[in-house]
């Protein structure tokens, strides 16, 4: 049965002017994004084959251009369209962090980071440049690695925090693998950017690291 036969309350369109996006299921809001299904397939039930094939909304989003367009009826159309909504998703995200507080909004922080670095298959180590209201001034890559590491120089970190005369800095890095355990190196490296920092009165407010769909705080774990 086609999505349009079915009563208009339970119509992904519908339910979602009616009751607002947060009543809808995954599988619901995904329909929305493909719009159409395949023949015999109407598009909630392809979304919940999508959903089944990667496991979960998150992984799909993290998935790379060939494994999204393997899937039947996927292609490099659709592949474009996610990630332009990841971006804008991230840019809005962004966009929220230059306004307000960053320490006040480590959520905003955890979701920017997660559609930043999730998904890459190379390490990569970036950073947020703060304010004296740890608003936001910009956002950068620093580094690009292998799959196993990316490196950065405590002195190059130290001139992009001069550059944007920032007042507070916080780093972040993925790992491809998907270990969401920081590794000793992570932890040297920690000290290495934070004392490098402290010599220019600059503060390192977090380290984060992106595994995945995890995002772990080098703070909140005492590594800082």
């Amino acid at each position: 049965m086609s999505i349009t036969d079915w009563p208009a309350a339970e119509r992904p369109r519908e339910k979602l002017l009616a009751h607002g996006a947060a009543a809808l299921s995954d599988a619901e809001l995904l329909a929305l994004f493909l719009r159409v299904g395949l023949p015999g397939i109407s598009a909630v039930d392809l979304a919940r084959q999508l959903l089944s094939h990667f496991g979960s909304l998150n992984a799909l989003f993290g998935a790379s251009r060939n494994a999204f367009a393997a899937v039947p009826g996927m292609g490099d159309a659709k592949y474009a369209q996610l990630q332009a909504v990841q971006e804008m998703a991230r840019r809005a995200l962004g966009e929220t962090l230059r306004q307000t507080d960053a320490l006040t909004s480590p959520e905003a922080v955890r979701d920017y980071l997660r559609l930043w670095l999730r998904g890459r298959d190379i390490e990569v180590f970036a950073a947020l440049f703060l304010d004296h209201s740890h608003r936001v001034l910009a956002a950068e890559e620093l580094s690009h690695g292998t799959l196993a590491e990316s490196r950065v120089y405590p002195r190059e970190l130290a001139r992009r925090a001069l550059v944007h005369n920032a007042a507070a800095v916080i780093i972040a890095h993925n790992h491809p693998s998907g270990s969401a355990t920081p590794s000793q190196a992570d932890e040297l490296v920690t000290r290495q950017l934070r004392h490098a920092l402290e010599l220019l009165e600059i503060r390192l407010l977090d380290h984060f690291l992106v595994a995945g769909h995890e995002v772990v705080s080098f703070a909140e774990r005492g590594l800082l």
